[in-house]
């Protein structure tokens, strides 16, 4: 049965005829990973017609923004108002599909945001590839059907995913992580980060980027950051902010909490500089760890949890028993995790200090980091996707016009 209102003949596309492709990315790390790919059909085929739910990168890329989307991502169960707005967003994208027609849609990350949309999709008869797959082999197993069901092809960036989709018969295929794309001059990162500090031990902090997720992080990071500064007196620190906004709102937060300490700078939109700097890296899970890994330095991951009766809950969908991505790509637990985290900042600074003080437990865990990035190099994810992608839809060795 046709969900919705639109039994009309579907219209010609605008612009040259061609029918082109939707991107849809509801989170900040969904539009630059998406913006990758977008670049490179872009170049292979310029006059190919690419839509966007997303954000500036997108654009830049030369995706036309339909809707503006990822200012206000949410992690985890969302509220009423996030479900109603997505609510009236899968409305508004089926609207627009009705006169808007395209051959693929291209749902980035955000399951749950995406998931209706490849509903709408798929009944419109389009082909759904998924870039980045959803983490159905960490939780809620039972969402493979759905997915089986929606999709042509999971592009993954973990070099695990793959098999499991294929077991599962979801075709999938592993491109690489776009993180590992772009390579960086040492010399220009020694450049950027010459004024960070030159104390010993340098520190460098990675509280997140959503409001949640500071708020509950940086007040133990800052805590944790003191301890280890009475520790060691020579101790310099650094905290990679995401936005001029996030700087802003942890001076607030710093301030609050008798200000901001001696000898710890902020810095906005430089996180590889940041950790080129490091010397150990008091990091929040997320993908952030596998750039910090991808610079070979060592760690401490940790996510702090306000409520532990959710997580107990949550226990019960959970296929996974590490949460980190160096600790998921091991199997093992290779960096410390405190995951999660209900606690102050007296753990951290425990793990912390025994890489600090024991040379050898770093060298160790740099010995595994470069054993689970050995999958990623040599392969390039935008180009890879772009191939995929390709040869889902037909587009290898056509003519651009043909597109």
């Amino acid at each position: 049965m046709r969900r919705g209102c639109f039994t009309e003949p579907v219209p010609k596309s605008p612009g040259n005829g061609q029918r082109g492709l939707l991107f849809t990315a509801f989170e900040p790390s969904g539009d630059e990973h998406a913006a990758w790919v977008i670049a490179e059909l872009k170049r292979r085929y310029p006059a190919l017609p690419i839509y966007a739910w997303g954000g500036p990168r997108m654009e830049q890329a030369g995706a036309t923004i339909v809707e503006r989307t990822g200012d206000d991502a949410v992690m985890g169960m969302p509220g009423l108002k996030k479900i109603l707005e997505h609510q009236r967003i899968n409305q508004r994208v089926e609207t627009w599909l009705a006169k808007h027609p395209v051959r693929a849609l291209i749902p980035v990350d955000s399951p749950a945001a995406n998931g209706p949309l490849c509903e709408i999709a798929k009944e419109r008869g389009l082909k759904v590839i998924h870039l980045i797959a959803p983490q159905i082999w960490a939780w809620g197993r039972w969402r493979i059907h759905k997915l089986r069901r929606l999709t042509d092809l999971v592009l993954c960036v973990l070099p695990f995913e793959a098999s499991f989709f294929e077991r599962r018969r979801v075709p999938a295929r592993f491109i690489g992580h776009f993180l590992f794309d772009q390579t960086r001059d040492a010399a220009e990162l020694d450049r950027r980060c010459a004024t960070f500090g030159d104390g010993r031990p340098k520190i460098a902090m990675m509280p997140g980027s959503r409001p949640d997720e500071l708020e509950r992080h940086f007040p133990v990071l800052l805590s944790a950051y003191a301890t280890l500064a009475k520790m060691y007196p020579g101790a310099s620190g650094v905290v990679a902010a995401t936005s001029d906004s996030v700087a802003a709102g942890l001076r607030r937060m710093a301030e609050a909490r008798g200000g901001w300490p001696e000898g710890l700078k902020i810095v906005v939109r430089d996180t590889d500089a940041v950790i080129h700097w490091c010397d150990l890296a008091l990091v929040k899970s997320g993908t952030v760890t596998l750039q910090v890994a991808k610079g070979r330095k060592p760690m401490v991951v940790f996510y702090k949890k306000a409520n532990p009766v959710l997580f107990l809950m949550a226990r019960a969908v959970l296929s996974t028993r590490v949460f980190s991505l160096p600790n998921v790509l091991a199997r093992a637990r290779i960096v410390p995790e405190l995951i999660p985290h209900y606690g102050g900042a007296g753990p951290i600074v425990q793990a912390a200090n025994k890489l600090l003080a024991d040379p050898v437990a770093v060298q160790h865990q740099l010995h595994e980091i470069d054993r689970i990035l050995e999958p990623f190099r040599g392969r390039n994810a935008a180009s890879q996707a772009a191939d995929a992608i390709e040869e889902v839809l037909g587009l290898r060795g056509a003519a651009a016009h043909a597109a």
